[in-house]
């Protein structure tokens, strides 16, 4: 005979094994590059990563407080991964599920790095962390870690 805590466990791990239930999609970068020119009233919060890159993986959780913190407004948050290797998706999901990361994740696959780096921003020289926030023809670039209030003050003056 099944038991009530027997579902209520089955239900419990079926629920939290499936919290990263996001499909990661591979791009190279000129299937990438059409996030960068959209041009509605939405502000977009793009940045750069990999799981190997210790300033990444610190700001990380600002990206996902960010994108909690303005889901009510048209904010959309968007992590580049430039992991790379065998099983870059499993273990890239592995990886979010167990930092709690729930913004949508793309993985770059492109090796001509420096036929795009300077697409994204001419700034930029190819260092991780980067982040780009912009809405139509707003734009703000950062170079290396950034925090929760740079971005939240970046997106609140692109925002207006």
């Amino acid at each position: 005979m099944i038991t009530k805590r027997f579902v209520l466990l089955t239900l419990a791990i079926l629920t939290f094994s499936s919290l990263y239930s996001q499909d990661i999609k591979t791009l190279n970068f000129d299937e990438l590059e059409p996030k960068f020119n959209i041009s509605n009233d939405t502000t977009y919060v793009i940045n750069f990563w990999a799981m190997w890159c210790k300033p990444c993986v610190e700001e990380l959780p600002e990206f996902e407080h960010i994108r909690k913190g303005y889901e009510n407004r048209k904010v959309k948050v968007l992590l580049i991964s430039l992991d790379f290797g065998s099983n870059v998706e499993k273990r890239l999901v592995k990886f979010l599920e167990k930092k709690g990361i729930n913004a949508e994740v793309l993985i770059l696959d492109d090796p001509d790095a420096n036929s795009w780096i300077g697409k994204v921003n001419k700034k930029w020289d190819g260092a991780l962390p980067a982040t780009v926030v912009y809405k139509k023809d707003k734009e703000k670039f950062f170079a290396g870690k950034i925090t929760y209030s740079q971005l939240a003050n970046t997106i609140d003056q692109i925002s207006n």
